[in-house]
């Protein structure tokens, strides 16, 4: 099992998920971040700092979120690491 980043970070690319990750899981895609599956340990750590909810374990993704799961794994590939200091793209 892994974590998915889901559609709800697109346009945002908060930080501090990438804050609390202890494996260097997450990954920069252009407008959001994705979680490398092959990363990940499962630890959950991200979930609660996620200020707009957007990641989840992969058994708990949201039916209409699920193609984020392939996504996650496709575009981590060749995605640089988050540093966490990339500039969030926009507030609520």
């Amino acid at each position: 099992m892994t974590h998915v980043v889901t559609s709800a970070c697109v346009d945002h690319k908060y930080q501090e998920c990438v804050a609390v990750c202890p494996v260097e899981a997450f990954r920069e895609a252009e407008t959001y971040l994705v979680i490398d599956p092959d990363e990940c340990i499962d630890c959950g750590a991200c979930i609660p700092e996620c200020p707009v909810d957007a990641i989840f374990a992969d058994t708990d993704v949201p039916d209409e979120e699920e193609s984020w799961i392939d996504r996650n794994a496709e575009e981590s590939v060749d995605a640089e690491i988050a540093e966490g200091d990339s500039p969030v793209l926009a507030d609520d």
